[in-house]
C-alpha cells in the first residue's frame, strides 16, 4: 500500500436517501406477504396518509400504485429471474429482502425506470429498510439483472413450450402451473387463447361505475366525468367505464350511494337473473350471499322499479352491515338480515327469483387481487365444493315451482361452475337449466349454453360465471 493511500482519510458514512414511494410500496408488499392482506384494502389507507403526511401528488400515487401491483401480479416471473441469479435456494433468502429485490426487477424489466435509477432507488430502499450489510447483495442481484432484458430472461429461465407447455406459460405469465391448468381447460382452445387470458389477468383493469336505476344514470356520470375521463360501458345499460382512474369516492353519485364500483360482468349476473323469463308473480326477490352488496344494490333497485321486494341475506354479520350500507336509500322496501343460506331461515318456496353469488376461490379476478393467485392451492376447492352446492340446493328450495334461481361464481374453475350446477341438479331433481345466453343481450363470445362464462381477455370483466335454473317441481 502507497503512502498516500495509507494517509487518504476514509470516505465519510453517507446516510441512505428515504424515497416516500418505494418506501410505501415496500410497506404494502409486506403487508400482502406476512399478514395475509389484500393490496387494494392496504394500498388506499397507505396513500392517504402519505399525501397528508408526505404530499403525495398523482405522480407518486400513480408510481406507488403501479410498484405494488406490478410486482405482485409478476411475482413468478421475477421469482424465477431472481433464483437463476442467486447462489442458495430461494425459500432460504429472507422475505423482506425478496420484496427488495421483486420491486427492483419490476423498475428494470417491467417498467420505463432507467437502469441506472432503478438499482440506485432499490438499493436505498434496501439500504434504509434492510440495512447496509443486505444492501449489498440486493445491489449485487440487482445488476446481474439488469445485464439482460426480460424476453432474454424468459429465454433463459422459462421451458420451452413444446417441452412443457403448462410450465412455460406459468413462467412466462407468472400464473401457478395449477392455475394455468385450470384455466386452460374451462376456456378450451389452443395456446392462441389461454395466453391473450393469461396476459388479461396481468392489465390493470378498468374501474367501473354502476348506475343505480332509479337512482341516478350513466347520463349523469357521464357528464359529471367528461368525455376525457369515461366512456359508457360495453355491455350493461347502466356502466360507465373510468379510462384515467381517478377517485371514485370524490363523485358525488358514489359518495351519495346513488351510483357504485361494480365490475360489469357483476352488473351482467344481476341483470340476467332479473330478465329471466318468469309465469306467475314477481313480487320477492331473494339475494343469498349478498355480501358486500354490490350485486344486492343493483338488484333492489331493479325489484323496486317493478314493485317487488328484495331480502339480502348475509352470513358475515360484518358483511350484512356492507349491505345494509349499500342499500341505503334504496327506491323500494327491501330487508337485510343476517343469515346462513345452508341453514335458512325462510321458508321454502317463498321467492319468485333467488340468486346465490356462491363463495369461491375467486380465480376470476385475478387481475384486481394479483396476489390471490399465489395464496390459493388446488385443494381449497375442496372446501368451497360442499359449500357452494349447500347454497345452490337451498337456493332452489328458496323459489316456488316455476320461480328462477342465478347460480353466479367469479371463478371459472370447473370444479366450481359446471361441476357444481351438474352435481346438484342431479340429486335435486325438480329443477332445469335454461339458456343464459339471451338474458345478456348484445355480448358475444358466450359459448355454447346453457350457463354462460364471461372472461377477461373476451369480455373485458371478472371471469364471471353463469347458470340461470328453473325450479319445475
Amino acid at each position: 500500500m502507497s503512502e498516500q493511500s495509507r494517509r487518504r482519510p476514509p470516505k465519510p458514512y453517507r446516510r441512505p436517501k428515504k424515497d416516500p414511494v418505494r418506501i410505501l410500496a415496500f410497506e404494502a408488499l409486506r403487508a400482502v406477504d406476512e399478514r395475509d392482506a389484500y393490496a387494494n384494502l392496504v394500498l388506499p389507507p397507505l396513500l392517504k396518509k402519505a399525501r397528508e403526511k408526505e404530499g403525495f401528488d398523482g405522480r407518486d400515487a400513480a408510481l406507488a400504485t403501479e410498484l405494488v401491483y406490478g410486482t405482485l401480479r409478476r411475482q413468478g416471473t421475477y421469482d424465477a429471474i431472481i433464483a437463476a441469479c442467486i447462489d442458495r435456494p430461494l425459500r432460504e433468502v429472507d422475505p423482506p429482502v425478496l420484496d427488495v429485490l421483486a420491486l427492483g426487477a419490476h423498475q428494470l424489466l417491467g417498467t420505463r425506470i432507467p437502469t441506472h435509477a432503478a438499482v440506485s432507488a432499490s438499493v436505498e430502499l434496501a439500504r434504509v429498510v434492510l440495512g447496509d450489510g443486505r444492501a449489498k447483495f440486493v445491489n449485487a442481484v440487482l445488476r446481474k439483472i439488469a445485464g439482460q432484458d426480460l424476453d432474454a430472461w424468459l429465454e433463459q429461465v422459462a421451458p420451452p413450450y413444446d417441452e412443457d407447455a403448462e410450465d412455460h406459460l406459468a413462467v412466462v405469465h407468472s400464473h401457478p402451473r395449477w392455475v394455468v391448468s385450470a384455466l386452460w381447460d374451462a376456456l378450451g382452445g389452443g395456446r392462441a387463447g389461454i395466453e391473450d387470458l393469461l396476459e388479461a389477468d396481468n392489465e390493470r383493469p378498468e374501474v367501473t361505475l354502476v348506475a343505480r336505476p332509479g337512482r341516478s344514470t350513466t347520463g349523469e356520470l357521464l357528464e359529471v366525468l367528461g368525455d376525457e375521463a369515461a366512456l359508457p360501458g360495453r355491455w350493461s345499460p347502466y356502466a360507465v367505464r373510468l379510462t384515467e382512474g381517478g377517485e371514485p369516492g370524490a363523485i358525488d353519485a358514489v359518495r351519495e350511494g346513488r351510483a357504485g364500483v361494480q365490475d360489469e360482468g357483476s352488473q351482467l349476473v344481476a341483470l340476467a337473473l332479473a330478465n329471466a323469463p318468469l309465469d306467475g308473480p314477481d313480487t320477492r326477490w331473494l339475494d343469498g350471499c349478498a355480501g358486500p352488496g354490490g350485486k344486492a344494490a343493483l338488484l333492489g333497485a331493479l325489484a323496486a322499479g317493478r314493485g317487488a321486494t328484495l331480502l339480502a341475506s348475509e352470513k358475515q354479520p360484518h358483511r350484512a352491515r356492507l349491505v345494509d350500507r349499500a342499500l341505503t336509500g334504496n327506491p323500494g322496501p327491501y330487508q337485510v338480515i343476517a343469515a346462513d343460506g345452508t341453514r335458512p331461515p325462510w321458508r321454502p318456496g317463498s321467492f319468485d327469483r333467488a340468486l346465490v353469488d356462491v363463495p369461491c376461490s375467486g380465480l376470476g379476478a385475478l387481475r384486481r387481487r394479483p396476489e390471490s393467485r399465489w395464496r390459493r392451492r388446488p385443494e381449497d376447492l375442496e372446501g368451497f365444493g360442499p359449500l357452494q352446492r349447500g347454497l345452490l340446493t337451498e337456493a332452489l328450495k328458496a323459489v316456488r315451482v316455476g320461480g328462477v334461481v342465478g347460480y353466479a361464481t367469479c371463478s371459472p374453475h370447473l370444479a366450481e361452475t359446471r361441476v357444481v350446477v351438474d352435481d346438484v341438479l342431479k340429486r335435486h331433481g325438480g329443477a332445469e337449466l335454461i339458456d343464459a345466453r339471451p338474458l345478456m343481450p348484445g355480448v358475444p363470445a358466450l359459448g355454447d349454453g346453457p350457463d354462460v362464462q364471461l372472461w377477461p381477455h373476451l369480455h373485458g370483466t371478472d371471469a364471471m360465471y353463469l347458470a340461470v335454473l328453473r325450479r319445475t317441481a
